[in-house]
């Protein structure tokens, strides 16, 4: 989506705080002992109440509100019975629409203490995302983003999934560009463009560079490494970013 008009930028500021609402209310109470599923009927009353749809229930009929992933599963983690353990890395994915606008965030959490090389997965995944947005500027080439993405997860001892990218939103929950990539793809000669909306998610890994499918026509999982994933929805200008999932 190219943003033309003020409407444009309210209706995806609007849908964009709700679901930053919703993502941040459901890290708050992932705690040990809580369900995914409970944490996501949180998120399905909260977008009752705000007027709004779950864009994966609401556009591919996923079996929750909201993705949640545990520990192995790294993507479109499916709300169940999974318990949450003090120390777990959970990873919670929002997205939704409201008067034709959508917005996608996540963010991946350690539980309690947890240990510190995880905290660091995480804090990396945010360092990344931070990275990128300093190459978010209409005119660059799309996949400057993902080149200092993978730099500084380099930097820091870890990998990227080279399997899962960012992706253009706004009037559709998948729109162009197609793919963001979470590393240098020569092969991308796209341009970032004044007015385009993107969802911009770094995924930094352990060790494992891509992800497989479970077996449950969902959930995206690893062998044996973890994964952090930071995502933003953002509006792009000359003036820097304008993130709506803030």
């Amino acid at each position: 989506m190219i943003v033309k008009t003020e409407e444009d930028i309210n209706g995806l500021k609007e849908i964009g705080r709700i679901c930053a609402a919703i993502r941040d209310e459901l890290v708050s109470k992932t705690v040990p002992g809580i369900t995914t599923k409970e944490l996501d009927e949180i998120a399905g009353v909260m977008f009752e109440k705000e007027g709004a749809v779950s864009a994966p229930k609401g556009e591919y009929d996923f079996p929750g509100y909201t993705c949640i992933s545990v520990n192995e599963e790294v993507a479109h983690g499916i709300p169940g019975d999974r318990v949450i353990q003090e120390g777990d890395l959970v990873n919670i994915d929002v997205s939704g629409s409201k008067n034709g606008y959508f917005a996608d965030t996540g963010i991946s959490i350690v539980v309690g203490d947890g240990n510190e090389v995880l905290k660091n997965l995480c804090n990396t995944a945010k360092l990344a995302f931070e990275a990128g947005i300093k190459k978010a500027k209409p005119g660059s080439r799309i996949t400057g983003l993902g080149k200092v993405v993978y730099q500084t997860a380099r930097q820091r001892g870890f990998n990227v999934i080279m399997n899962l990218t960012g992706h253009g939103i706004g009037r559709t929950i998948h729109e162009e560009p197609e793919y963001i990539y979470n590393y240098y793809e020569p092969s991308d000669s796209g341009l970032l463009k004044d007015g385009m909306v993107i969802a911009f998610e770094p995924f930094i890994s352990t060790d494992e560079e891509e992800v497989f499918e479970k077996g449950d026509g969902w959930t995206y999982i690893t062998e044996q490494s973890f994964v952090a994933q930071y995502e933003h929805t953002m509006i792009l200008t000359k003036n820097g970013p304008i993130i709506t999932t803030l």
